[in-house]
């Protein structure tokens, strides 16, 4: 952390953001979340009414820090590179964005509206004229339950949670939310599952209901998220499929990705790589082909066919 992060300013700026998002919080609530003592974030909430900023506190079980009412923040002020890069990043990352009758089309539009003049036009022309290819399969989440499950993990409190599996029956459990990524257009929560008590990934696009628990809880402490959910991808899926490859590891490994499953090398030289897939035909088509060393499907009977039908399709384009 730098000094100008730890500076009272900064922290009291911080605490304002806080104040604003969570309404209600305590010394305490502030203190864990700023990282610093009661004493320190009550301090920080006297440097906001200092500044003229309206705090309200509320004694009880109940109570604590509220924004007074009718408080009026000064507006956003962006650069010509930061409100370009806004509108970018916003396109490149949910391409419905240029239509205005979607949530995000609409929110970009009040942004930009409220930029200097020279700047709003640059980003009107950005969102206009530059074109976006949809992602494959980019599936968008709905936004209100995405931010109960995002907010459960920031409070580190269990859900209760309807989920909607590729195949079977909808079901309802309880949650211990650890995070919530984002990977190839797909939101992910990662989680631990009370009824199998096991580490699940759910898609978030496929949660139904969400109810979020007084009880707490605890992700593991060395938890990596995008790593954790790497790995699980290659795993616990239908079809089983082992693969190994003419090739030192070293040379297969830039080519496979985790959710391809676990590459090891052998005492010969090669290496296999052993997962699990859904789509044995994407497996193949996609996945497999691109890697460039000779290979030999040692398991898996639906990639085998998979495999198979691949190479007769790419024979028959010969003749």
């Amino acid at each position: 952390m730098t000094a100008d992060e730890a500076s009272p300013t900064a922290r009291g700026l911080r605490t304002l953001e806080l104040l604003q998002r969570h309404p209600g919080l305590t010394s305490a609530d502030l203190a864990a979340r700023l990282g610093v003592s009661d004493r320190a974030a009550r301090r920080y909430v006297a440097i906001l009414r200092e500044a003229g900023i309206s705090v309200d506190s509320t004694p009880g079980r109940y109570g604590g820090y509220r924004l007074g009412r009718g408080l009026r923040l000064p507006p956003l002020v962006f650069s010509s590179t930061e409100a370009l890069g806004l509108v970018m990043a916003v396109l490149d990352g949910q391409h419905a964005a240029a239509d205005a009758g979607t949530p995000v089309g609409a929110a970009l539009g009040k942004i930009i509206a409220a930029l200097p003049p020279d700047v709003g036009r640059q980003a009107a022309l950005l969102r206009e004229h530059a074109l976006t290819a949809p992602e494959r399969h980019a599936v968008r989440p709905d936004p209100t339950t995405t931010s109960r499950l995002v907010e459960a993990v920031a409070e580190r409190r269990q859900v209760r949670l309807g989920y909607r599996p590729r195949s079977g029956p909808a079901r309802t459990g309880v949650v211990d939310p650890w995070a919530v990524v984002v990977r190839g257009g797909l939101w992910y929560l990662l989680g631990h599952a009370h009824g199998p008590d096991a580490p699940r990934t759910y898609r978030v696009d496929r949660v139904g209901d969400v109810e979020v628990l007084d009880a707490g809880c605890t992700p593991p402490a060395d938890l990596d998220a995008v790593a954790w959910l790497e790995r699980h991808l290659g795993t616990g899926r239908a079809y089983r499929t082992r693969v190994r490859f003419a090739a030192p590891l070293a040379d297969v490994a830039p080519w496979v990705s985790a959710a391809m499953g676990d590459l090891e090398a052998l005492d010969d030289g090669s290496c296999r790589l052993s997962g699990t897939t859904d789509n044995p035909a994407m497996y193949a088509n996609e996945w497999l082909a691109a890697v460039p060393h000779p290979c030999t499907v040692e398991g898996g009977p639906e990639l085998r066919d998979a495999v198979a039908a691949l190479a007769r399709r790419l024979t028959a384009s010969l003749t």
